[in-house]
C-alpha cells in the first residue's frame, strides 16, 4: 500500500507547498539511489549517521552490516532509525523502525538480484551473507520530499 501524499506545512517564510509530490518519483529515486545514510540514536541520546549501500525492494530499505558497528549497536536498543538520500537539493528523508532480519530463499534472491547495482563497484551481498545475520530491514512510517522547493515539498505517511 502506498503512503498518503500532502504538502508539507513549512515555517513562516519558507513558501507555500502547492504541488506534492507523486509517490512513484519518490520510490523511483529510492530505487536508483546507490548512497543512502542512516541516522540512529546512541545510548546516551548523542546522534550517529552513517552512510550505507542499500536497495529498496517493496517499499522497504534493506541494508547489511555487522550487528557489531555503531549504528547496529544503536538499533538493538532503540530501532528508530532515520534515512536519507545524499541530495538536498532533490530531497528525500524517511522516519521509520530498522530491525535485523534473516531472509526466507525467495527474498534473499530477490535482494540479491537488486544489489546488482553495486557489483561494479566490487560489492557482491547475497544469501549466504545474511544467514549469520547483518541484514536490516528499514521499514518507513513518515517522511518528506521535495526536488523544487517549497512548491513540492511533501509529506508521505505510509500505513501501519
Amino acid at each position: 500500500m502506498e503512503p498518503t501524499a500532502s504538502p508539507l506545512t513549512l515555517p513562516d517564510g519558507y513558501g507555500t507547498a502547492t504541488a506534492p509530490l507523486a509517490w512513484a518519483g519518490v520510490r523511483a529515486r529510492l530505487e536508483r539511489s546507490l548512497h543512502f545514510w542512516v541516522a540512529t540514536t546512541r545510548p546516551d541520546g548523542r546522534p550517529h549517521v552513517v552512510p550505507r549501500w542499500g536497495v529498496w525492494l517493496d517499499d522497504l530499505w534493506y541494508y547489511d552490516g555487522s550487528p557489531a558497528t555503531r549504528h547496529a549497536r544503536n538499533l538493538d536498543g532503540n530501532a528508530a532509525a532515520v534515512l536519507h538520500l545524499e541530495d538536498g537539493k532533490d530531497a528525500v528523508v524517511l522516519e521509520g523502525e530498522s530491525r535485523l532480519i534473516t531472509p526466507d530463499g525467495k527474498l534473499g534472491e530477490r535482494l540479491a538480484a537488486a544489489f546488482v547495482k553495486y557489483h561494479g563497484l566490487g560489492y557482491a551481498p547475497g544469501p549466504s551473507d545474511w544467514d549469520g545475520g547483518g541484514l536490516w530491514r528499514f521499514t518507513p512510517a513518515r517522511g518528506y520530499a521535495w526536488s523544487q522547493f517549497p512548491a513540492d515539498a511533501t509529506r508521505f505517511t505510509f500505513p501501519t
